[in-house]
């Protein structure tokens, strides 16, 4: 939970160093591992696993990086027709841009 992506047994922070005190005392009580894991799961929830189950509670932390990289590259695609469309603006024929410079000089008038 302090330390992501690190087991109670290789992190240093003062969280595992209890979480690691708890597992020896449930496991001296008796308790198995996977009663140990449940206890731990119940008390501070699916994110204290290193590899959280993939369920309804748990679905924002798996897709995250997936929504991400989405969202980045529809934001490239926009942004690159964007200045495709700007570009595509520029490019006008002699008769068009004559025109146009005629509309815009009887504006000025």
């Amino acid at each position: 939970m302090v330390c992501q992506n690190e087991s109670i047994d290789e992190s240093h922070a003062d969280l595992a160093r209890d979480l690691r005190v708890l597992v020896r005392e449930r496991l001296q009580a008796g308790d198995s591992d996977d009663q140990i894991r449940a206890f731990l799961v119940r008390r501070y929830g699916d994110f204290i696993l290193l590899k959280p189950p993939f369920k309804p509670e748990t679905w924002l932390l798996w897709g995250a990086p997936f929504l991400i990289l989405l969202t980045g590259c529809c934001t490239i695609l926009v942004a690159r027709r964007r200045q495709n469309s700007l570009l595509t603006a520029n490019n006008l024929s002699e008769a068009e841009r004559a025109k146009l410079e005629a509309m815009l000089g009887e504006d000025e008038s």
